[in-house]
């Protein structure tokens, strides 16, 4: 062969090793035999080295093929065994062992956890990774089952729950779908808070609404169902939405839910009135009956009439010759201005005479505040809270009907809600009526209290003339009990001095008779001397 044939010869080999795959060299045109796989700085010169040219073939082949690449009729070589631990899959010295992975420029059809070793890239001489490269060495890993490999180590591990909770927290967030938001997010984190203290799914929740059934939903679950029912704006734009629905956040989920009951805002503002009805109407009858009673008994107290009588009195008979005297009544607020009023010691106003003089000379009025029970209840009743709680129930009856008429027209989702608040109603307007009944006769009686003292309503109305009452009746018993104390002290004086004077008067007498005593024996003595 002629000397340029050699020389391209040797060109074209010296190609084809350099495009051979990374840790192999072409020794033989069917044989790949692996070498140490680490980094090409690291490879010793003599193995890189040029196969030996057989001048007896005819034609120099080709490049061959990459290992498992398509077409070729030579296995793949097994992944070298340095820096790969049990990874190999026990291919013969030969290469001709089965591949389980392919080779390592094929993509991985599933991705793994990783080891997280720390690799060895030179392999010391007399170590066991020395060792496991020579092709004598028969002490290779068992074959692998990658297939089975995948299914326990997967990095997203399908039968492993907690695996696929750790490896792909991360992924997790990626993969996972997000929800649409179509609320405002503040308002929309607040309607979930909300939602969580309803313990009942939502279908179950829209039922106990519809059936008016306050056994499933209390007052305060009502109430903020009501702050939660999506405006106008929101309505629209979750009607216009046409994505799918499992993609919505919750709070639009649960708005979507309210929104299949017609006009459910209105239904929950029944359902919170047919709620606190009972209770409304109970504390109103209450408070009302408190107003007639309190009325009665300072009407027909006869003992406050005498002790008023006896204060007119006592006025009448501080101010004589003044332009205050001969007065034939006072106002009702100059009960007050006895305790204002002293005696001449400031030990004594006249509120302690009035009570001293009842107890001299009409005890039996003393404990005329037991004729005026609901007094003090009734003062801390204002008339004006009164009638705005009354309109509050006629306006929300108002509403309960309005809503009953309105409801015929919904259809079948609505049966059930005007069922209940037809008997809700039946109840409900003859309460309505006998209170406004009872009402008016308060109106008239409260009045009638302010007149009883010859006050003007307008000027002193009920809530004044009873508060009145209630400080004049403190101010009474807390003078009457001074009182009492104060005529304990002065008896205990009393005795103590009855006592010392006693005992003064017994010291006397006997200091008496032993003088005595003792003169009758110096006269007997000197009567009895020589």
């Amino acid at each position: 062969m002629p000397q340029g044939h050699h020389l391209l010869l040797l060109l074209l080999l010296l190609v084809t090793t350099l495009l051979m795959p990374q840790g192999h060299l072409l020794l033989h045109q069917d044989l790949h035999v692996p070498l140490l796989q680490h980094h090409p700085r690291h490879q010793h010169p003599s193995l890189l080295q040029l196969p030996h040219h057989h001048p007896g073939r005819a034609s120099v082949p080709g490049p061959p093929p990459p290992p498992g690449g398509k077409g070729s009729n030579v296995p793949p070589p097994p992944p070298p065994s340095a820096g790969r631990g049990k990874a190999s899959l026990g291919a013969s010295s030969h290469g001709r062992g089965r591949s389980a992975g392919g080779s390592g420029n094929a993509p991985k059809k599933t991705s793994l956890k990783p080891l997280h070793w720390v690799k060895v890239t030179r392999a010391m001489q007399g170590s066991l990774w020395a060792d496991s490269q020579k092709q004598e060495n028969q002490s290779r890993a068992p074959e692998i089952d990658i297939s089975e490999l995948e299914s326990l180590f997967s990095a997203a591990s399908v039968s492993d729950g907690r695996g696929s909770i750790k490896a792909g927290g991360r992924g997790s967030h990626i993969n996972k779908p997000e929800k649409v938001q179509l609320v405002d997010l503040r308002r929309a984190y607040n309607c979930e808070i909300m939602l969580t203290k309803i313990k009942i799914p939502l279908p179950d929740m829209i039922k106990a609404v519809l059936a008016l059934d306050s056994s499933a939903l209390d007052i305060d679950q009502v109430e903020n169902l009501i702050k939660f029912c999506p405006t106008k704006e929101e309505m629209e734009t979750l009607r216009n939405y046409t994505g799918e629905k499992e993609m919505l956040g919750k709070c639009e989920r649960f708005f979507l839910e309210l929104m299949k009951v017609p006009r459910v805002e209105a239904k929950l503002r029944v359902f919170a009135f047919r709620i606190t009805f009972s209770s409304q109407v109970d504390d109103l009858r209450r408070n009302l009956n408190s107003i007639n009673d309190a009325t009665r008994e300072v009407k027909e107290s006869a003992k406050l009439r005498q002790i008023m009588q006896t204060i007119l009195t006592l006025g009448n008979a501080l101010n004589q010759g003044t332009a205050r005297g001969s007065a034939v009544g006072f106002k009702l607020d100059s009960l007050l201005k006895l305790s204002d009023t002293r005696a001449r010691n400031n030990k004594m106003t006249l509120m302690h005479y009035l009570c001293k003089l009842l107890a001299e000379k009409m005890p039996e009025l003393l404990d005329f505040d037991k004729d005026l029970v609901h007094l003090e209840a009734a003062s801390k009743i204002q008339l004006k809270t009164l009638a705005e709680e009354m309109q509050a129930v006629s306006k929300g009856l108002e509403k309960v009907e309005q809503e009953l008429t309105t409801s015929v027209n919904d259809g079948a989702i609505s049966a059930g809600f005007q069922k209940v608040l037809n008997s809700f109603l039946d109840t409900a307007e003859s309460e309505v009526r006998s209170l406004i009944s009872l009402y008016s006769e308060v109106g008239r009686n409260a009045d009638s209290l302010s007149q009883y003292f010859g006050e003007d309503p307008a000027r002193c109305p009920f809530e004044q003339v009873t508060q009145i009452l209630v400080v004049f009746v403190k101010l009474f018993k807390k003078s009457r009990e001074e009182n009492e104390r104060q005529a304990d002290v002065e008896k205990k004086k009393l005795e103590k001095e009855a006592m010392k004077e006693k005992a003064t008067t017994n010291f006397s007498a006997k200091k008496d008779g032993v003088d005595s005593d003792k003169a009758i024996l110096g006269f007997q003595i000197q009567k009895d001397a020589p």
